[in-house]
């Protein structure tokens, strides 16, 4: 597997092991930062394309309005960077892409700036549970709610709360773990978004069930719109999970893994579903492009 050698750091490129900064800088002192991971997919040809990489930068740009950043990067700036660290790191498979914005000083709480920038291109093994499926459980932590830490940004501190899910999950034997909202309603996984498959309908969570904006949701849902799939935004309940013919979660680091069992009850007869395995094809079409559908969603490095 290949391995990344540069980073860029504030525009400059430099080797990845010598990116550095201060321990009590707030963006790690107190996590002020948001960022976004994408995907660049190696084509039959060989050649790059980065997924979805507008809507990604766009999202971010919404994450440092919330976090009220002081100068953020502008898009160009990073759009051409994501470009140029997969370039310098030349992979010979798909890679992985974090773009992160921090405040790189230290400061007092509600300290603003001077921001700071990355863009890394790292090695990102497919789960190894991509064709079996995962055995999920419903943890005892709740999702967080968009009036205490916005779950519809990717800022990073919002993720200490699926990381205590996903450590408790694993501790109990689990692959994944699906959080409620405050209100008992189904969320979405540790860091995925959740669809489930009722009576031949796809179901995912609404926008106001305190999930991320996921960019691979909206892409899952448009594909299945195109397929004619009959789909719902909707509130899900708990038990839904149990008596559903079919889960899946979805998003960039996990792209459409099935979900097999939800706390050790199997979905549907136990294996990945027909409409799972039906759109992991079809987004596996969409992001290497050997399909002409949504050219405009892969960006060529």
């Amino acid at each position: 597997m290949w391995q990344a050698h540069t980073i860029i750091h504030n525009g400059k490129a430099i080797p990845f092991e010598e990116a550095r900064i201060h321990p009590l800088a707030l963006g790690v002192a107190f996590g002020i930062a948001v960022f976004e991971g994408l995907r660049a997919y190696r084509h039959p040809s060989g050649s790059f394309t980065v997924f979805r990489l507008d809507e990604h930068l766009d999202r971010l740009a919404q994450g440092m309005k919330v976090l009220r950043l002081a100068d953020p990067p502008s898009k160009d700036t990073l759009r051409d960077a994501v470009l140029e660290v997969i370039r310098l790191n030349a992979p010979d498979e798909d890679a992985y892409l974090r773009v992160q914005v921090q405040i790189e000083a230290m400061g007092m709480m509600a300290t603003t700036g001077p921001v700071g920038w990355i863009a890394a291109a790292l090695p990102r093994e497919r789960s190894t549970k991509f064709a079996t499926g995962l055995a999920a459980t419903v943890s005892s932590w709740t999702r967080l709610p968009d009036n205490a830490m916005p779950p519809r940004i990717k800022a990073s501190a919002n993720y200490h709360a699926s990381r205590l899910a996903t450590l408790q999950a694993k501790a109990d034997g689990y692959d994944s773990a699906l959080l409620l909202t405050q209100r008992g309603k189904v969320s979405e996984a540790a860091a995925a978004c959740l669809f489930l498959v009722r009576d031949g309908v796809l179901v995912t969570p609404h926008r106001g069930s305190d999930i991320l904006e996921s960019i691979t949701r909206d892409t899952v849902m448009t594909l299945a719109r195109e397929h004619a799939i009959p789909l719902e935004e909707r509130e899900v309940d708990r038990t839904e999970l149990y008596i559903a013919d079919e889960v899946f979660l979805c998003g960039t680091g996990q792209e459409l893994v099935a979900v097999t069992s939800v706390d050790r009850l199997p979905v549907g007869d136990g294996k990945p579903g027909a409409t799972t395995r039906r759109l992991q094809t079809a987004y596996e079409a969409v992001v290497r492009g050997t399909t002409d559908a949504h050219s405009e969603w892969r960006t060529a490095v």
